[in-house]
């Protein structure tokens, strides 16, 4: 299967993972850096880059009660509506993001965390669309992305597998341009919980979609241990340097680290992509240099070969030595010298 983004761009089990700089609240609410971090995701390597489309009242209500207050975790003890005010991409930057991606060929694309923010982005032409993992059970949102039969990634964090069939039967009235990603909702995701076994189970429980990773750990080990199990896509979010402090960045990788994995992504797929061939390509050299049955001493006509007379060496020029048995008490219809090979047509 694969899904075409754009002339430039297409997810493919059969190609490589095309990886995904998420740049959320990396910009500390900064503009300057925003961009700057459109910039550099494209300089070092991502294939999509991502930012998310939202003010806080598309997600929380702005209350102190208790219930709004995060209880565990990097954000203990904040209260959402005050997270969202800090980590938002404020809408009056989005005209400019894109504008910069289309400038320097980049593939700018966005989570929308309601259906306003969805039309502020198909106002700006969005090549396709993420679904992020607390908001895969909205399902007006959902039917709203999927009128617009434009791509769609969805994350499974904190979802059952009940929830995610739910939810693309409701983009499949649409279309079935679908990527699911295995993640797990824990910022950062200790590489203990990461889990990555649930991408073979996605992609056997949803055959006609590609699969792939939205890696919250703080490194890109665990993106890298997907590729064999088939991702498709890998997702990461990225900051400017190792000083950045943002709500972000406990979980972010930098720009050498994005190079990295862009590079390394490229080797593991053709490392361990799979090969239905018999015998491997760069094998079938070393495949004649394999042994064969040759004269150990010289063999008369209508000798019966023996343990005494033939002995197996390289390479591979007449019997092969799996057949050492076979031609065993065979008599041979010639002479045949010694360290000379035997073919099949010297037995009787």
């Amino acid at each position: 299967m694969k899904v075409k983004i754009n002339k430039k761009l297409e997810i493919s089990n059969k190609s490589r993972p095309l990886i995904i700089a998420e740049i959320s609240a990396n910009h500390c609410g900064n503009k300057k850096k925003f961009l700057n971090l459109i910039k550099l995701a494209h300089k070092n390597g991502a294939d999509l880059i991502k930012i998310q489309t939202y003010q806080p009242e598309d997600i929380v209500v702005n209350s102190k009660k208790k219930i709004y207050r995060i209880k565990s975790g990097l954000w203990k003890n904040k209260y959402m509506w005050d997270l969202y005010v800090k980590a938002q991409t404020p809408y009056k930057w989005h005209s400019d993001a894109f504008k910069l991606a289309q400038k320097i060929g980049a593939t700018l694309f966005s989570t929308p965390f309601s259906v306003r923010g969805l039309k502020l982005l198909k106002k700006h032409k969005v090549q396709l669309y993420k679904i992020a993992s607390l908001e895969n059970t909205d399902f007006n949102l959902i039917n709203e992305i999927a009128k617009t039969k434009k791509p769609i990634i969805i994350s499974t964090g904190a979802s059952s597998f009940r929830e995610i069939k739910d939810a693309l039967k409701l983009i499949n009235k649409y279309h079935n341009k679908v990527i699911i990603l295995h993640c797990v909702s824990e910022y950062p995701t200790p590489l203990n919980d990461v889990n990555l076994s649930r991408i073979t189970k996605l992609k056997k429980m949803f055959k006609k979609n590609l699969v792939g990773l939205s890696d919250h750990t703080n490194s890109i080990d665990s993106s890298l241990a997907s590729i064999p199990l088939g991702a498709a896509v890998i997702e990461k979010h990225f900051k400017d340097d190792k000083k950045n402090k943002s709500l972000d960045s406990a979980f972010s990788i930098v720009p050498e680290e994005l190079k990295q994995l862009k590079y390394k992504s490229i080797l593991y797929f053709n490392a361990t992509k799979i090969n239905n061939n018999d015998i491997n390509k760069a094998d079938l050299k070393a495949f004649k240099s394999k042994r064969s049955i040759f004269a150990k001493k010289n063999i008369n006509y209508n000798d019966k070969l023996s343990d005494k007379n033939i002995i197996s060496l390289r390479p591979k020029i007449g019997v092969g030595s799996q057949n050492y048995f076979k031609i065993i008490g065979k008599r041979v219809k010639r002479n045949i010298s010694k360290d000379d090979p035997i073919f099949f047509k010297d037995l009787k």
